[in-house]
């Protein structure tokens, strides 16, 4: 069990690091459709894809929680609702979307 907070590792090495015990998850067939959706839906510019991708991989795998520091096109208030709209017009519950910070105040 890591003890050291993530963001006390100082290189972008040292945080991968301790991400490597930590499961990945695939890209089931749902989440290319829900992340194309996401792009066309929300007012994501194209080089926010990966952001789509990133919810909607968290979403189809009923990720209680996706936690980022992107404030910018996931962990926003004013395109949440969306966001989530779009993720239960597939049949998903979104993901909590907040930062560490947020989730830690809890």
């Amino acid at each position: 069990m890591r003890t050291t907070p993530l963001h006390h590792y100082t290189t972008a090495q040292e945080r991968l690091d301790v991400l490597t015990d930590i499961r990945q998850l695939d890209t089931i067939e749902d989440v290319e459709n829900v992340a194309e959706e996401l792009v066309k839906q929300v007012p994501l510019p194209e080089k926010a894809e990966v952001d789509a991708l990133h919810i909607a991989v968290a979403t189809a795998h009923g990720m209680e929680y996706l936690l980022t520091w992107n404030c910018t096109y996931i962990a926003n208030a004013a395109l949440r609702p969306q966001i989530e709209a779009i993720c239960r017009s597939f049949g998903y519950e979104p993901p909590t979307i907040c930062t560490p910070q947020e989730l830690m105040e809890v």
